[in-house]
């Protein structure tokens, strides 16, 4: 009985060989291992740490093909480990290596699904930082309440992740929750899959803060951009910028630096503002404020040449009350569903804990194929 079940496994890894060669050209992993060659070369040439700009673009770079090389080495290397144990298992008739077996596999696939995601990260800015924005929508302290819930989530889930979450700024509601807040998600790729985030968010519940338990629909905006690479060039002068210096605040203090200056760019000639509080000086402050401003300038920038629009914000949706990307409902019954994929699941629990890799993968897929819904 034991050798049937190894056997079933062996026939299913043996038809993993096709998916194997697509992720091997799909990820370039030749052209990536003749580029690490050449970035360690040029890394060993004589003054090449002299040119900082230099030596930190290489780096960069080289890190970069060297986790994707090594994240499709370590899934061959894996799928090679499983067909050894069951090699193993078979000889000698033993079913107590199953679960470890069956264990493997289900780890394999799900690793392999989230590697060939990444094949599906093709745009100029996927492999940058995110930088989002939370803005309440109308509706006082439930909407600030729904901010807060949503920036939550996406906390939960870049630490599921592994990336960092750097709050920047953060405006406390009037009673609860926030008005807005601005984060950093690092790690790579971050931007590529969180591009699809971009847009209105709709919550319907039964409010805790309504005394006759009456059901309430929340709004709040959420907007994505790319952290710009710095090799980016964004002409900003500096008689275009009015800085002002605040003392920073937010979240009764948990998420700030009381002793950190805030400081708050407001762009002239376009109106655009950013700010950041949580630095430990004014300096600092203002440098990842000017960061959010240059990456804000080249989505307008961007914006006025049409082609390229869908690759640096995704698929444009008007941020407005009532256009919304997702709809999350408590009660009367529990659904989360994506308006553009129809992507959607009942574990709303799940969701909120930072469980979105469904609806980023749906997005990413059907963005890909050119079907996702305008």
């Amino acid at each position: 009985m034991a050798i049937l079940e190894y056997d079933n496994y062996k026939q299913k890894l043996r038809a993993m060989d096709d998916t194997f060669d697509n992720l091997f050209k799909a990820l370039e992993i030749e052209s990536a291992r003749h580029e690490i060659l050449r970035l360690e070369a040029e890394a060993s040439e004589e003054g090449f740490w002299n040119d900082l700009e230099r030596s930190q673009k290489n780096q960069t770079r080289l890190k970069q093909l060297q986790v994707k090389v090594s994240r499709y080495e370590k899934l061959v290397s894996e799928r090679d480990d499983l067909l050894a144990l069951i090699e193993m298992g078979s000889e000698m008739d033993d079913d107590s290596l199953l679960p470890e077996l069956q264990e493997g596999y289900a780890a394999l696939e799900k690793k392999m699904e989230e590697v060939r995601l990444t094949t599906l990260l093709s745009g100029e800015y996927d492999a940058c930082n995110a930088i989002l924005t939370f803005h309440a929508g109308a509706g006082g302290t439930e909407a600030q309440d729904w901010a807060a819930m949503l920036y939550r989530m996406y906390m939960q889930w870049a630490n599921k992740h592994g990336f960092s979450f750097e709050m920047m700024d953060y405006l406390d509601g009037d009673e609860a929750g926030l008005k807005s807040a601005t984060v950093m998600i690092k790690g790579e790729n971050a931007y590529g899959y969180l591009k699809g985030e971009h847009g209105v968010h709709r919550l319907v519940r039964v409010s805790p803060f309504d005394a006759n338990a009456r059901r309430q629909t929340s709004f709040a905006a959420l907007e994505v951009m790319p952290e710009l690479p710095n090799d980016i060039e964004v002409e900003i002068r500096p008689e275009d910028i009015e800085m002002q210096v605040y003392r920073s605040s937010g979240a009764g203090g948990q998420h700030v630096n009381k002793t950190s200056s805030a400081v708050r760019l407001i762009h002239l000639p376009t109106g655009i503002v950013t700010a950041c509080q949580t630095q430990r000086s004014q300096f600092q402050n203002r440098d990842y404020a000017m960061q959010m401003l240059k990456s804000k300038l080249m989505e307008l920038k961007i914006q006025q040449h049409a082609e390229k629009i869908s690759d640096i914000k995704g698929v444009q949706l008007k941020i407005e009350w009532g256009s919304q990307i997702r709809s999350y409902v408590f009660m009367p019954y529990q659904l989360v569903k994506d308006t553009r994929t129809e992507y959607e699941t009942g574990n709303i629990q799940a969701v909120m804990d930072g469980d979105l890799d469904g609806f980023i993968n749906a997005y990413l897929t059907k963005s890909a194929s050119g079907e996702l819904k305008k």
